[in-house]
């Protein structure tokens, strides 16, 4: 459940367009998981899931400080190893202004003065992964075939290098080999163009995309005639897109970074900042040192709510360094409505008490519906079913709720911990219920905060990269390109790869991402890969779904964020969109890892040429050559982006429309915020079943895998790991160390994944963790989020049982690895 986000993006329905620029709506059912007649399946069949027995994981002390003179190690050693020089000319423009924005996650960065290293430990592995010098040239591929390369860990992968040469895949081939890039292009157009319907492709965008991309190839796509544009909000933000429009009436969050700074209290929920949002802990430690308290309510006691030591603070090196979180709430796997519903009882018991003095009744009264309704499920919502399914005492629960009482200038934070469980739209919403009781959104240093994971995520929401836009935009995008979108609503994620498995897709493109890895049910969606007829990837490194694809295959390797890009116009800039909704130039700094890559941009804009042809009026040469030109259409296309080419020019760009936010005015369909009732979800384990969560290694940013040890949880040398509290260990007759094999069941079908390892770790008992991708394959398509239709990768019952085969460690069998674990969870569990 709690604490970090996938691909993702890690994201979200209503979370990246101005007010009102959306129309929301259920997504459609997915059918049931039978057999369908498909077509001819590709003969090219290799594993989808990782290799297994090649990396032996050791429980380890575990470091309970985060960042500090490990983190700066850690961050020298990396990128020494990918190339030093590169790495830090690169570091030293990232996230700065007129530099380029750090490729890693969408943290904002701040509006006034900016520190010489405004980049974080993970910031500085994305970047020198980026920005290595080693490379994938076509000898590479001829000495590699698909069958060796699937063999090999996704961190070997990615250590090999930049992709240097277009490549293709050919149907019955063993290995990619070079082509041309106009022949790459026109392969594509060629197939697109066959295909009975545009609806029979697939176009899927990750959160790296620059707006000038997104915008582009979103216009490609619906000038093709199809709005199937899934992207990684439908794996990890989608819940709180939907949950906020409905509640607030827009989908972003309602916080600038300078709030962080006036906060009282700052709730992190469901979140783990040290490892998915570090340079977070920069602003939570200043928050903190302004007298600030900060609330975590998670499962699992993460490094980076417990103390932090600045690297770029003499005071905190040389010192103990800062200690974040003051309150810890350790709640079960999918308990955080009935935590909140407990917190927010314990408030109303205030009030009723001080005659009405704790609630803000003058906000509550102009400025929301539905309070009275909610008030009576919270006055009938009895303690034992609070305490029961948070699994939090209520006299932590009781201090939680003296500390939002006492709160003038309340923030509240969360990630995928919160939006990937089957309720992921109720548990924001209940966030949102906490901030209206007290008026804490529309002030400054109140408001909510979705946290986003990758960099331009919300951004390519925002320029139209979704599959159901508003009539608004479709209106817009028409009229200024002089075109009739397709009215009807494309496939999402969920939706998209069902659509894949039944045969109805034939050619899936990627702008980026690691669809296979980011996505549930992996040798689900690996088989729906090996049905299509043709899978394009838009990537900078390797990774494992370009082993599994379809009947032919093309690898299309572009610019990172780092590189230059020179157009017909000159040097070019692009920009991005960060998790607090301001817009700001990135300009790449280092020369191009292969002078045959080519921009995100200019391959979608060539790639729109070679396929729409004569039947597209829109002058793609001419975008692709400058982008100033790209920018004056979005002005005309996107609320919010007036003027654009000069304020994205500005240092530290601009900020986006929000009127919750800087109105405290909320355009929902009540004109008013809402306060929306859920019930408290109900968890009912057989005793052999435990509640399973995903979330990331410390040494991992999505499903980029940079090593194989997590020191902030005491793991080394492994990921394939299952954290368990001690009392289930014993209670199911198993020990710390031992292999075992997981399963789940859903609706009949049983999924499994192989050889995990126990580690004894303080975890709420009947709850598990295990890192993604590795567990993967135990999600189903089909348990999805109601109303966003989101993968709910982190609440997954499982059982396990003893390996059927287990790794051997330099000889040494199970039982026999060593282990540390004086410091380590097992003591404390």
């Amino acid at each position: 459940m709690n604490g970090d986000t996938h691909p993702q993006n890690e994201d979200q329905r209503d979370e990246n367009s101005a007010p009102n620029q959306r129309n929301v709506h259920s997504p459609k059912p997915i059918a049931a998981e039978e057999p369908t007649a498909t077509p001819q399946v590709s003969l090219r069949t290799v594993d989808a899931q990782y290799p297994l027995g090649q990396d032996i994981p050791r429980i380890t002390a575990r470091d309970e400080t985060a960042a500090g003179f490990h983190g700066v190690f850690e961050s020298l050693k990396f990128s020494a190893f990918h190339g030093p020089m590169r790495s830090t000319r690169s570091l030293l423009s990232m996230n700065q202004k007129g530099g380029f924005d750090c490729p890693s996650c969408a943290w904002p960065d701040p509006d006034g003065n900016r520190n010489v290293a405004e980049f974080c430990e993970n910031g500085a592995k994305a970047i020198a992964w980026e920005s290595t010098s080693r490379r994938v040239d076509p000898e590479f591929f001829r000495a590699h075939s698909i069958a060796d390369l699937a063999s090999r860990t996704e961190q070997w992968l990615g250590d090999q290098g930049r992709i240097t040469h277009p490549l293709v895949l050919r149907r019955g081939s063993q290995h990619y080999e070079s082509i041309g890039w106009s022949d790459a292009f026109q392969m594509i157009a060629d197939e697109l163009n066959k295909l009975p319907s545009p609806d029979d492709a697939l176009f899927y965008t990750s959160g790296r995309a620059s707006n000038e991309a997104a915008f582009c190839y979103q216009l490609f796509i619906r000038q093709f005639g199809t709005n199937n544009l899934p992207d990684c909000s439908n794996m990890c933000h989608e819940s709180s897109g939907l949950g906020l429009n409905e509640s607030i009436g827009i989908g972003k969050g309602t916080v600038k970074l300078s709030d962080f700074d006036h906060a009282d209290s700052i709730f992190i929920i469901g979140q783990n900042p040290g490892t998915n949002h570090p340079r977070m802990l920069s602003e939570l430690e200043k928050a903190v040192r302004n007298g600030c308290q900060v609330v975590s309510i998670n499962p699992l006691k993460e490094t980076g709510m417990i103390r932090f030591q600045h690297p770029q603070s003499p005071r905190d090196m040389l010192g103990a360094g800062t200690t974040i979180a003051s309150l810890f709430l350790p709640v079960r796997i999918n308990g955080d409505v009935a935590c909140l519903k407990g917190i927010m009882k314990e408030m109303l018991e205030a009030d009723d008490r001080s005659g009405g003095q704790v609630f803000d009744r003058q906000f509550i009264d102009a400025k929301t519906t539905g309070f009275e309704a909610f008030l009576a499920d919270l006055r009938a919502t009895t303690w034992d079913e609070i305490l029961n399914a948070s699994g939090v005492s209520r006299e932590l629960i009781r201090k939680a709720a003296d500390i939002a009482c006492n709160s003038k200038r309340m923030i509240s934070c969360w990630a995928m911990g919160l939006t990937q469980h089957r309720n992921g739209v109720a548990n924001v919403q209940t966030v949102t219920n906490f901030h209206l009781l007290r008026g804490q959104i529309g002030r400054e240093g109140a408001g909510v905060c979705p946290v986003r994971g990758h960099s331009n995520v919300q951004g390519d929401r925002t320029m139209g990269i979704w599959e159901q836009m508003s009539d608004r935009f479709m209106e817009a995008l028409g009229k200024e390109f002089q075109f009739s979108p397709p009215q009807k609503h494309g496939l999402d994620v969920v939706c998209g790869m069902q659509a894949m498995h039944e045969g109805k897709i034939g050619v899936f493109v990627g702008l980026g991402g690691n669809f296979l890895s980011a996505g549930p049910d992996t040798e689900y969606v690996a088989d729906a890969f090996r049905r299509l007829k043709l899978s394009v990837f838009i990537s900078t490194k390797l990774n494992r779904n370009h082993l599994i694809t379809g009947e032919q295959s093309l690898i299309l390797p572009c610019l990172g964020r780092s590189e230059q890009d020179n157009q017909a116009s000159g040097p070019q800039i692009v920009s991005c969109e960060n998790s607090m909704g301001v817009v700001q130039e990135s300009r790449g700094r280092l020369r191009p890892a292969s002078p045959t890559l080519m921009s995100e941009t200019a391959i979608v804009c060539h790639l729109a040429k070679a396929t729409l042809g004569t039947k597209s009026t829109v002058d793609w040469m001419g975008l692709c050559g400058n982008y100033d030109r790209i920018r004056d259409h979005i002005e005309r296309v996107v609320p919010g982006f007036d003027d654009y080419n000069r304020r994205v020019r500005e240092p530290g760009g601009f900020y986006l429309p929000n009127v919750p936010r800087d109105k405290q005015e909320f355009p929902t369909k009540t004109g008013k915020a809402n306060f929306v009732v859920h019930p408290i979800p109900q968890w009912t384990l057989k005793s052999n079943e435990l509640l399973m969560m995903s979330f990331r290694s410390h040494d991992q940013f999505n499903t980029t895998i940079y090593g194989q040890n997590d020191r902030y949880r005491g793991i080394a040398g492994g990921r394939r790991v299952i954290f368990m509290n001690q009392l289930d260990i014993d209670r199911l007759q198993f020990r710390s160390g031992q292999w075992v094999d997981l399963s789940s069941e859903y609706e009949g079908i049983r999924r499994h994944a192989s050889q995990f390892m126990i580690v004894p770790y303080e975890i709420p008992a009947g709850c598990a963790a295990t890192y993604y991708p590795e567990s993967n394959p135990l999600v189903p398509l089909r348990q999805v989020a109601e109303g966003s239709n989101q993968p709910a990768s982190k609440s997954i019952v499982i059982t396990l049982a003893p390996a059927a085969k287990v790794p051997q460690a330099n000889g040494q069998a199970d039982g026999q690895l060593a282990s540390v674990t004086s410091t380590h969870h097992g003591a404390h569990s």
